[in-house]
Order: structure tokens, then sequence, then C-alpha cells
């Protein structure tokens, strides 16, 4: 932790468009810093950044205080560019009535049945990447399992031929690193080279499936195609657009959770022995590296009329950033919320965001998490990281993009 008066000073200092290297290494100090000093802080350009649970989940429970709808704040960073028309196209960053109807067509598609239908293919795909990792001397936990879970899962759910699955994950990287605070030149033009790449393989993926449509049960890409019986469909846009979000939401964040959750174990040792010791724990360990190590760390939100926040008055057209990892480790809400605790109860975290535009792949995610690492865990109780594990370094979506480690029974 950063002593009293460095605290004050940290907090008065904090700018999120020059934050310092320490930071993406560990941005939790600051975070505590923040909470303390600033919950409410005033940016230089009149957003405020907001670092207390009670704050962050008012905010994700009044959405009609707060709108998701990015077309103002996006223009000037992204201007007329394909970014733009993706990042304000998909479920994400829309209000009503557009997030509504995408997300109704989606969330049929991702019921518990359907999900729970999911897992002998999602343990077979777990266990057969286990058993390819146990013949390698050295591994890296993100390219060799991590990563690839997810990308089978999504492309599944959209049924993407699986010899044409390997551009997936550098386009979703390129596209989500544009929505950094900070975006370079060279980010953005690699971001919209990826959309133009995206757009070019789905308009192609989605006239194959108008001419041979798949189950909409289970086949995310032709549910949204066909859309509700007598409702509306999306337009051509739209639907483009969706399934790049599917495709970009669905692999990175549970990237980064799987990637978290073995790193965090392996730096606690007792709670790692733990869970190999009680495997019947992994669904509450899962929801503790959620709070513990969040793999979206920050969401963002414009007030749509006057409001006051912490006691803070902000007028309409206000940005605010809230911080999910600072929420997720807010000692109000949280007993000692600086210890992993894998048996932890109540764990409330907000790692899924909250309210009208909680994560609607949430219960996929934990699935996934579930099974992965629970069964590495049990595969490999013995495990090492080899190097020091190499960071994403963004602010929003934290991770790690290598992981090299040594595999022990």
């Amino acid at each position: 932790m950063i002593e009293t008066n460095n605290a004050r000073k940290v907090a008065a200092a904090f700018n999120l468009t020059a934050l310092p290297q320490a930071f993406y290494d560990n941005p939790y100090p600051y975070y505590a810093a923040l909470r303390e000093y600033a919950p409410v802080k005033c940016m230089a350009d009149g957003s405020y950044f907001l670092t207390r649970y009670e704050d962050v989940s008012y905010v994700y429970r009044n959405p009609k205080l707060f709108s998701s709808d990015k077309r103002t704040e996006f223009k000037p960073k992204f201007g007329d560019s394909l970014l733009y028309e993706h990042h304000t196209s998909s479920l994400v960053f829309n209000d009503p009535p557009l997030h509504t109807r995408v997300r109704r067509l989606i969330a049929g598609a991702l019921t518990p049945q359907a999900i729970a239908a999911m897992q002998p293919g999602l343990v077979g795909l777990v266990d057969q990447l286990l058993e390819q990792m146990a013949h390698k001397q050295h591994v890296d936990l993100i390219e060799d399992f991590a990563a690839a879970i997810p990308i089978e899962i999504i492309g599944n759910l959209l049924a993407v031929p699986r010899a044409e699955r390997a551009p997936l994950r550098g386009w979703s990287l390129a596209v989500l690193s544009a929505l950094e605070p900070v975006v370079p030149p060279d980010t953005l033009q690699r971001g919209n080279a990826a959309v133009a790449q995206f757009l070019d393989y789905l308009s192609a993926l989605v006239a194959q499936r108008r001419k041979q449509p798949g189950d909409p049960k289970r086949d995310v890409l032709t549910r949204l195609i066909q859309g509700e019986e007598g409702g509306e469909r999306l337009t051509a846009k739209e639907l483009l657009h969706n399934c790049i979000f599917l495709l970009n939401a669905g692999h990175e964040t549970t990237t980064n959770l799987i990637g978290n959750g073995l790193v965090t174990l392996s730096e606690y040792p007792k709670e790692r022995a733990r869970l190999a010791a009680q495997p019947e724990l992994i669904s509450s360990a899962v929801e503790e590296l959620l709070r513990f190590e969040s793999s979206n760390q920050l969401g963002n939100r414009v007030t749509t009329q006057p409001v006051e926040i912490g006691g803070v008055a902000m007028p309409k057209g206000t940005y605010v950033t809230l911080c999910i990892g600072a929420a997720n480790r807010d000692p109000a809400q949280f007993a000692d919320p600086e210890r992993l605790d894998i048996a932890r109860a109540p764990n409330r975290h907000v790692a899924f965001g909250g309210g009208a535009h909680q994560c609607i792949g949430m219960g996929l995610a934990r699935l996934e998490a579930n099974i992965a690492i629970g069964r590495f865990l049990a595969r490999f109780p013995g495990y090492a990281l080899r190097d020091a594990p190499i960071r994403g370094r963004r602010a929003r979506f934290r991770g790690f993009t290598q992981i090299l480690s040594q595999l022990y029974a």
C-alpha cells in the first residue's frame, strides 16, 4: 500500500491519460488512494473517475440517468472510421431500443439450458488442451490454453468453421485495444484494419448462413439473422457489428479470466493448495478471482440529466468512468479486500457490470472458467511459472499476453 502522505499525492495527481508504468503492473494501490482521498475524481477533461463500490453500483442500477450510448464520446476519438461505426453499433455501447433488441436475440441462445448443454463439449476441449500441454516441456498458458478455449466456444456459437478461426484473436485484440484511454495512431490504424477484415469475413459467412441456416437455438448467427418471430430484425450493419462484438467480448474477457486466475493462484500457494484439496470450491474460487483481478477494469457512462454522485453535482452530458477494479476491492463492501479468499461469501462483485447492461455471457464465462481452472489444477497441481508473466499493459482490459510455465502433476 502507498503511505498516507504519498497516497494523497497519488490521488491528487492521478491522470487516466498519463498513467505511470507501475500502474499497469499493479493498479490497486492507486485505486485505494483514490477511494480514500478522491473517490469522485474530477479529471482534466471534466469527466469523473469513480472508485467506490456504492457509486459504481448506483450508476449501473440507473441506466436512465447514465447512458451507454457512445456516439458523442467516440466521434472525436475515432472520427468517421470503421472503429467508430463498430463501437457505436454494438450491443454494449448502446441504449434501448437497439440494446434491447440485440440482447433479447442473443439471450435466447444463452439460456441456462443452452449453456449446460455446452458442458460436455467444453470438458472435452479442455481435456484435449491439457493432454497436448502435458507433452510439452514448456507451455504458454495464454496461447496454449486460456486463449484457445473461448475462441472455440464463441466460434461454435456462431458456427464459424474451425479452419477459419485463426485470425479471430488478432482481430479482436486490435479492435479492443482502441478502447484504451489513450490510443496511439498506429493502434487506431490496426483497429480499423481489423474491423475491415472482420467485416469482409463475416459478410461472406452471413451470406452462406442465409442460404443454409443453422439451428437458431444453438447457432447465434442464425438467430440474429432470422430475428424474433413477428419482431424486428437487425439491419445488415447491426448484424455484422454485433457478431464482431460477440467474438471480441467472449474471447478477451474469458481469456483474461483464466490467465489471471492461474497466475493469481500461483501467487497465493495456500489458496491454490486449498482449492486442489477441495475442488468443490471451484465456483466460489472463480467468483473470487473475478473480484480480485477483474478482466474488465473500466466502464463508461454519460449523464442524461443533472445528477449527484457521492455529493458531487454533475450536469447533463458529464462523462463518468466506472472503475470496476477499484469497486471490487472496496473495504466498505468486502471484508479484507486485498486478501484472496476462494471461499469468500457473500461476494457481490461487479466484474460483470450490473443492471440492464450486465454481461450477457456471464453464465458461459463462469462455466468456461470453472472447467478450465478446475481441470487444469486437477491435472497439474504443481504447475510453476517459468518467467515473470508478460502483461498486456492496458488499463481497461487487465490480462497477460504470455505466461510461460512448467507443468507438474
